[in-house]
């Protein structure tokens, strides 16, 4: 079975698709760090190749396989590609290949969307969009379906595309504004929730900025020099992330204030394996649970492909065959 962006956007609804990395998160899976291997291109930037696989004892297993290859800037092609292959847990044979660069933003968005409903307020109803590409579109999307958002406010470093979401967002019926680049402290003191996907190294939103009862939500930092807010936000915050070792490991927005002594690795309160297990209840367990300040920085889980990829192939009509049992 071979699905496509199309099929797999329409195979996971954010609500089956959030339910999928709730139930992959109380589980055992097995996720080894992912692989990284450096690939020459004569006369051109060196490729990367990322092998990230996760699977389900005598269940399925999967593994993505993600291309970087930064020479085709030049051709005009895409930077990257990826695809996920699904397999039996039983058997090891093949049962779907889908496309990944798909997959990677349904989930990444129902992870954070998964997050806010732990730990952002049962009445956010102002968001502030941080960043107008692909990833902003999901995101917005995902937050609208846990949290009874009626305002969605857009900034972008670059003010043209941040106005293109905004008229897409209107079309949609969505009542979407246009928040110009010298006033997103503006914007960002005065919103319920703030999603951050950017490519930043320097801090964006700040700490100083967040009102109380506040969520801070961060997807775009994925390296250990890339962040998208400062020291006071993770000083002010209450802070959770999806894995914990992927987060202290992987970026900046974490690695950065630990090696400046703002925070430690204990500032951490959760990570998705407590809160879907019930061992943490996020906001709901916090102290002043209406004016805390929460934060939660994703970096991305193998278990969260392998959910995605696993619920696609199921509404898709695929099933384990009879050999499987």
């Amino acid at each position: 079975m071979q699905l496509n962006a199309t099929e797999i956007r329409q195979a996971l609804p954010w609500d089956r698709l959030i339910a999928a990395l709730k139930d992959i998160f109380t589980k055992e899976v097995c996720a080894p760090v992912r692989h990284h291997h450096g690939i020459n291109v004569p006369n051109e930037p060196q490729a990367t190749l990322l092998l990230m696989p996760a699977w389900l004892e005598g269940e399925y297993l999967g593994v993505k396989l993600v291309n970087v290859f930064p020479g085709n800037n030049s051709r005009g092609l895409p930077g990257l590609n990826s695809h996920y292959m699904l397999s039996s847990g039983k058997t090891g044979q093949p049962l779907a290949q889908l496309d990944a660069n798909e997959l990677t933003a349904l989930r990444t968005a129902a992870a954070s969307a998964m997050a806010s409903a732990f730990l952002s307020r049962d009445d956010a109803s102002t968001l502030l969009m941080v960043g107008a590409g692909r990833m902003a579109r999901y995101l917005i999307s995902a937050h609208m379906s846990v949290r009874p958002i009626t305002t969605v406010r857009v900034w972008n470093r670059h003010e043209s595309a941040a106005k293109a979401l905004v008229d897409e967002l209107l079309s949609q019926g969505i009542d979407a504004q246009l928040c110009p680049v010298t006033e997103l402290e503006v914007a960002a003191r005065q919103a319920d929730i703030i999603s951050c996907a950017t490519l930043s190294t320097e801090p964006l939103v700040l700490g100083e900025w967040l009102k109380p009862g506040a969520h801070l939500d961060l997807v775009g930092s994925f390296t250990p020099t890339m962040r998208e807010t400062n020291n006071t936000a993770l000083q002010r915050c209450q802070v959770f992330v999806d894995v914990r070792a992927g987060a202290l490991s992987e970026t900046g927005d974490l690695i950065i204030p630990i090696r400046e002594g703002a925070i430690t690795e204990s500032t951490i309160q959760a990570d998705f394996s407590e809160l879907c297990r019930g061992h943490h209840r996020g906001r709901a367990d916090l102290n002043d649970s209406l004016n805390v300040i929460t934060l939660f920085k994703s970096v991305g889980d193998s278990r969260e492909d392998l959910a995605a990829a696993v619920l696609a192939y199921q509404q898709c009509g695929g099933v384990q065959s009879e050999v499987d049992g």
